[in-house]
């Protein structure tokens, strides 16, 4: 059986066309699926009871179940742990803030690049989403929202997974997501974060579309980013900020550069004066996480007063930066820690 999520509009006029069906029954179906949020054909009740008896024997639509939810009432934020068709499961988390309602959605099934101080990283790489898989988890909670007479604001592709290394799909998934028939959420309220995937940020610059780019730096040297980050060291940091420039001209969005700050391995005043000579001039803003602790993961987060020094040290320099702590770290929010929690996954 087909997923219904992972067909765009042109591709369901296509089908439509395929069996007979006038193209309009595309706009019909997908503003069913992407707006109206069902997920049963029979509520689909413009369309005639043989098609939609047809379509229910051919396509699902969003094939996942949660597996386990947990929230954090005081922060607003629930995570849920999805089990897909195959029986994978992913992690998606819904952030509520005085006037957005953000998804921060997962890419793929654990993640190839293994960051030394990530959850799912050491998990390893299971395989990628695809398109309707990426978009299952807003609509997941764009379900839930309505119920509340609410909607989602806002897209962030943080979660489980490189999205730059599963290019299409993640494309896909944020142009279905964004078009008028659907959720219509504007370009400019998705955010896509890479560790610098060179290529992709260079395709994405060419893709004529204004998504904002959050670029995980996480060191200002590249011996110390290899070992924090070692899928990055095909991508010297000067080339990852060379394309970061590419994507700037393109779009006139400013970059956003993560830095998770960790005790004693990158947060010394060395460290902040050379971040800022690597930013200084660069349309860039930073954001500073102090490191969310997980089991299993040999760091520590600094003080707050080395935190403090950090931001103060990349401020005097002129380079703008906000300190980001980490929301959901009393329901495991952080990246892959629920997954591992509830499946008994086991770090590499």
């Amino acid at each position: 059986m087909r997923e219904l999520l992972d067909l765009s509009p042109a591709e369901l006029e296509a089908y439509f066309a395929s069996i007979g069906e006038p193209r309009y029954r595309a706009r019909q179906v997908f503003e069913w699926a992407w707006k109206h949020l069902v997920r049963d054909f029979s509520a689909m009740t413009n369309l005639p009871v043989p098609l939609r008896e047809r379509l229910s024997r051919e396509f699902a639509i969003g094939a996942a179940s949660p597996g386990a939810t947990v929230m954090d009432a005081e922060e607003g934020t629930e995570k849920v742990l999805l089990v897909l068709a195959d029986g994978e499961a992913i992690e998606t988390v819904l952030m509520r803030d005085a006037d957005r309602r953000t998804v921060c959605v997962s890419t793929q099934v654990g993640c190839p690049v293994g960051c030394a101080f990530c959850a799912t990283g050491r998990m390893g790489f299971r395989r990628d989403l695809t398109s309707g898989e990426i978009a299952l988890q807003v609509l997941f909670f764009a379900r839930r929202l309505k119920g509340e007479g609410e909607r989602v604001t806002h897209v962030v592709l943080m979660g489980m997974g490189e999205p730059l290394l599963n290019y299409e799909a993640t494309l896909k998934a944020i142009r279905n997501l964004n078009h008028p028939w659907g959720l219509n959420i504007g370009a400019r309220r998705f955010t896509v974060s890479t560790v610098g995937i060179v290529p992709g940020i260079l395709r994405l610059a060419r893709e004529g579309i204004q998504l904002n780019l959050a670029i995980s730096l996480h060191a200002p040297w590249d011996g110390l980013r290899a070992e924090l980050v070692p899928a990055t060291k095909r991508y010297p940091i000067a080339d990852v900020l060379a394309a970061a420039e590419q994507y700037t001209r393109a779009t006139k969005r400013r970059v956003t550069y993560e830095y998770v700050l960790i005790d004693g391995v990158n947060d010394s005043p060395a460290a902040a004066r050379a971040l800022a000579r690597l930013l200084a001039g660069r349309l860039a803003h930073v954001n500073l996480i102090p490191f969310n602790p997980a089991p299993g993961l040999p760091f520590r987060r600094p003080p707050l007063s080395r935190v403090e020094a950090f931001k103060r040290a990349l401020l005097a320099r002129g380079i703008d930066v906000t300190v980001r702590y980490s929301r959901g770290v009393r329901i495991q929010a952080g990246c892959g820690q629920l997954r591992a929690a509830r499946l008994g996954a086991t770090p590499r």
